[in-house]
């Protein structure tokens, strides 16, 4: 798998001289095997994908975490859904009582955006999804309902023995103080326990968190712990809060790392990263 990151600040897009390093765009990942794509979240970063598909490709597959904005602001310009030769499927959590095209017609409605979703060239086709395991393709999609505010998932991608788990906006277990004990207790860890790279939520310094407990985030120390809990062989930290410049994030990072002294490589998520997995 090839794995490419178009977009990991948190909340809002942050365009700016101070954090052209990490990135401004808000969630998008994108994972490559063979001719078959997958992508994870389309927030402000799926416009740019959108611009470097293949004008050849005739199906896609969007798996949103959850309906938050800044995971779905960039569907309304993601080209694809303007080609009528492109099949469009687009996956998020189910919720009793509100269907899943009835949430995504909020977004595509006036004021927030001028075209409905009926109006679209490609009229999307829409998957609700639980706890559950699918196929899409040479992809083994593993869904998993996480701690966040809302209805959110987290994924698991496995082509053959290789794995992603993506947990972009995820808290542990709610602010337990003894934090990491046991895995029974602990969100999302069926999804991230021994894969090859964690993309994860480490919003906040251990100092902030804290003060958040509730937010549905996580801080840098938590994710490595989580990392060091799950075996993973990779981390990424994901969702950068909007207002943090490159020089902090490196600080976070360095602190966490003094601190916690992983035995696998862990690194701040940056727009444009490629992993080959």
């Amino acid at each position: 798998m090839k794995v490419k990151i178009w977009g990991c600040r948190g909340s809002l897009p942050s365009p700016g001289p101070e954090n052209l390093r990490y990135g401004g765009n808000t969630s998008c990942v994108q994972i490559t095997h063979e001719k078959s794509q997958l992508i994870l979240d389309a927030g402000s970063g799926i416009m740019r994908l959108g611009k470097f598909l293949s004008p050849d490709l005739s199906e896609i597959h969007i798996l949103l975490t959850h309906l938050h904005i800044d995971h779905t602001l960039g569907l309304g310009f993601f080209l694809p859904l303007y080609n009528p030769k492109v099949k469009v499927h687009i996956y998020g959590p189910a919720v009793d009582g509100d269907p899943l095209v009835n949430r995504l017609q909020r977004y595509f409605s006036p004021p927030l955006f001028p075209v409905k979703l009926s109006e679209l060239p490609v009229h999307p086709h829409i998957h609700e999804l639980g706890s559950e395991q699918i196929q899409i393709g040479p992809f083994s999609v593993k869904s998993a309902y996480v701690c966040h505010p809302g209805a959110t998932l987290g994924y698991r991608v496995s082509v053959g023995k290789t794995s992603l788990a993506y947990l972009p906006d995820h808290e542990l277990q709610l602010g337990a103080a003894d934090f990491p004990n046991d895995p029974n207790w602990t969100s999302g860890f069926d999804l991230a326990d021994r894969v090859d790279l964690l993309f994860h939520d480490g919003s906040y310094t251990a100092k902030e968190y804290t003060g958040k407990i509730g937010w549905g985030h996580s801080s840098v120390r938590d994710s490595i712990l989580f990392g060091k809990m799950c075996r993973v062989k990779r981390l990424g930290i994901f969702h950068h809060e909007p207002m943090r410049t490159d020089e902090q994030l490196d600080e976070m990072l360095e602190n966490s790392l003094r601190v916690q002294t992983p035995d696998f490589p862990v690194e701040m998520c940056a727009e444009g990263m490629v992993y080959q997995l």
